[in-house]
């Protein structure tokens, strides 16, 4: 493992950094209250097209489709200089880190000459309609269909925890074309116009406060077969695409996430019949335990930083670390809280324990999205550990043979 830049990265993060400093000095600080949701939207817009304009978007994307044609190691040292900040990206991080690297490896050349630029330059925001109410963690099980009407295909279904669906005008949807082939055989992916008539987008208002998760609903949504990426039934093979994308865009930590030296304040500062709660054994254990689980996850990433920087394709790293974060953020917070007492529910705005209050709303989500916990520990018991696979009868099985649970 190499902690060390290469000459090369250096003087690239120099010259990063010196870009970040000199136009992201009103993001160097959190905002004093959080933005509403329309001055969220202007200011990711604002900050992505002043990236777009210093050749800092599609950093890793091919020159044809308008990247920067650059390695993973200049994204990650550009993602590193910016996690300095407090710059909004929230808008663009499913568009830009899942759909449209779809779009351009699958699409038709003209789609991606259509979508890619006005998608870099932040001018169009695109969701990602995959999960369903009765399919979230296995994905090949969705219902949503499209019917082939010439150079048409009419959709009708009905996705659910799609964000920022309504605030997208574009999105990539996975449909069940074939009802009769295999669960994993009969899906296509489309693009679908966010506006188009028949898509009706419903809010879901989360216990955080927050809304940005939504139900999306297609009634006879109709889009052109130029849309569709990749071949009729090889809309799993295209997932998959989007899929790893999103592993390696939800695996790390979330930016400015609380960590064990958050609740080393929280804990210096309440007092218990005994004194300071930090002088307690049991909290100094339990902040130890996530000293522990931070560093590791910090190793962990830094292996797979290494595969990178050496042209080497990482291995199962983000699968580890974002099985780890995500128990520690909410093992963590929940512990804080308890500590806190009644404290705990009406927080300072702005405190070391509202942070760690939103680390455990938000902690819950964070074990699902990208991939549930259940899934990423088969995909490292199965791919790395080399043990039996689940039994799946259900693989080959027509999929109109399978009941709904």
């Amino acid at each position: 493992m190499d902690f060390n830049d290469t000459p090369q990265e250096a003087e690239y993060r120099a010259q990063v950094r010196a870009w970040i400093d000199a136009n992201a000095q009103e993001y160097m600080t959190s905002p004093a209250k959080p933005y509403e949701l329309d001055e969220f939207v202007a200011h990711c817009k604002a900050w992505q097209a002043k990236k777009h304009d210093a050749g800092y978007v599609g950093i890793t994307w091919p020159k044809a489709v308008g990247g920067q044609g650059l390695t993973p190691m200049h994204q990650i040292i550009f993602n590193q200089e910016e996690s300095r900040t407090y710059a909004p990206t929230g808008l663009y991080s499913i568009g830009l880190g899942m759909c449209i690297p779809t779009v351009f490896t699958h699409g038709q050349p003209e789609i991606a000459r259509r979508y890619v630029p006005k998608a870099l330059r932040g001018e169009e925001v695109w969701c990602q309609l995959f999960s369903e109410p009765v399919a979230g963690s296995d994905l090949a099980s969705i219902r949503t269909k499209a019917v082939r009407e010439g150079d048409e295909w009419v959709i009708n279904g009905q996705k659910v925890w799609t964000s920022y669906a309504h605030r997208s005008d574009f999105g990539i949807v996975v449909c069940r074309t074939d009802f009769d082939a295999p669960k994993h055989k009969g899906l296509t992916m489309f693009i679908v116009d966010m506006h188009a008539p028949g898509v009706e987008v419903r809010q879901i208002k989360q216990m955080s406060g927050g809304a940005e998760f939504n139900e999306v609903f297609f009634t006879d949504v109709r889009v052109k077969d130029s849309h569709r990426l990749g071949e009729v039934g090889e809309g799993w093979k295209v997932s998959l695409t989007t899929l790893m994308h999103e592993r390696l865009a939800v695996g790390g930590k979330p930016r400015h996430a609380p960590g064990y030296d958050t609740l080393m304040k929280v804990a210096t500062g309440i007092e218990t019949e005994n004194g300071p709660a930090i002088e307690r054994t049991d909290v100094r254990n339990r902040i130890a335990e996530t000293y522990i689980n931070d560093e590791g996850i910090k190793l962990t990433q830094m292996r797979a930083l290494s595969a990178l920087s050496r042209g080497q394709i990482p291995g199962p790293e983000q699968s580890i670390s974002k099985v780890v974060i995500a128990k520690t953020m909410q093992d963590m917070s929940s512990f804080a809280l308890d500590l806190a007492e009644g404290s705990g529910f009406a927080v300072e705005k702005g405190s070391d324990l509202e942070k760690l209050q939103g680390s455990y709303l938000a902690a819950a989500g964070l074990r699902i999205a990208g991939g549930t916990d259940e899934i990423l520990r088969n995909i490292i018991a199965e791919r790395v550990l080399g043990l039996p696979g689940d039994m799946r009868p259900d693989k080959d099985t027509p999929f109109s043979q399978i009941k709904p649970l």
